[in-house]
């Protein structure tokens, strides 16, 4: 079942497009990672979707309501957006209690009930009468994400859910988010790439308001990410940057990066050039602590896609 539904999106801001003819979709029970470089448009897109913002052509659909500020989809929606804002004064038991669960209607008993569970959920429950202005960014974070379930939402769209935590406050985040794909369309706005190689079941990459690839995960890998090499050296940094420097102008050779003693080489294909490069390094006259195949990587692909500089590449 499709929970959103996005055609030929358009949004402008004076003479800036913000988006230009955005279309895809999210099925429900899955978790779709949305990236992006900055400015690509999805703050816009999930705005748009949450009703808060109008598009200036194109529409898009939460189980099949047509959205906006008077849409029915609202009822179905949970919203994080990136950086939740609350009236400082309460505490974390009030702003849920009396505050969120009265926008939804919620008789007192149940948001009794829902601010107590969603607290323990997110990692709250010990400061859950603690005052809003005294939580670190990490913490209004989780008190973010919340709000946004109070409701038991069908569709969560969730603007960079963890970007404000730490390794470990990360962790518990995302196997959250995970967790919460049996109940419900999790749209993930992101530019931590790990986090969307971890726990997405499909991938959107859009840049300067146009889709530029969606696909499933592994199966945007398989089509994208090209072979990698990774060549370890014994030998002073500089002199190996010099003999990597070597490796350009050689057939099948993408792209070099080094960093201290390691070269890392993307082929365009795997047609022996990996067996070429080998040959070289041997010849190179530096001692070879490994060589090796790496794994491509979300990264390979979003950087092949967009491009350090934000261009998209074919």
């Amino acid at each position: 079942m499709t929970a959103i539904r996005v055609e030929g999106l358009r949004k402008e801001f004076h003479r800036i497009v913000a988006l230009d003819g955005l279309s895809f979709e999210v099925a429900s029970g899955t978790v779709f990672g949305f990236l992006g470089p900055n400015g690509a448009g999805k703050t816009t897109t999930l705005r748009i979707l949450a009703g808060l913002a109008r598009p200036s052509a194109g529409q898009a659909w939460v189980e099949g309501h047509p959205v906006g500020p008077e849409s029915p989809s609202r009822q179905a929606l949970g919203y994080l957006p990136e950086e939740p804002r609350f009236y400082p004064w309460m505490t974390a038991t009030e702003f849920l209690r009396d505050y969120i669960a009265g926008l939804f209607g919620l008789p007192a008993s149940k948001a009794r009930q829902r601010t107590t569970e969603l607290l323990e959920l997110v990692g709250l429950k010990d400061v859950a009468r603690r005052r809003v202005a005294g939580f670190s960014r990490g913490m209004r974070q989780r008190l973010g994400l919340a709000q946004a379930l109070m409701n038991e939402p069908r569709v969560l769209l969730l603007d960079e859910p963890v970007s404000a935590l730490d390794p470990a406050g990360r962790r518990d985040m995302l196997l959250l988010i995970e967790a919460l794909r049996s109940k419900a369309a999790v749209l993930m706005s992101t530019h931590i790439l790990d986090d969307v190689e971890r726990i997405c079941d499909r991938v959107g990459i859009v840049n300067h308001g146009r889709m530029v690839a969606v696909e499933e995960r592994q199966a945007l890998l398989d089509r994208y990410a090209t072979p990698w090499l990774e060549i370890e050296f014994r030998s002073e940094a500089a002199k190996v940057k010099a003999w990597a420097e070597t490796l350009r102008p050689v057939a099948g050779v993408a792209d070099v990066s080094t960093r201290e003693a390691q070269v890392r080489v993307r082929l365009e294909g795997t047609d022996g050039s990996d067996q070429q490069v080998l040959g070289l390094a041997v010849a190179s006259g530096m001692s070879v602590e490994s060589f090796q195949h790496a794994r491509p990587t979300l990264e390979d692909v979003f950087l092949r896609l967009v491009g350090t500089g934000g261009e998209v590449r074919p």
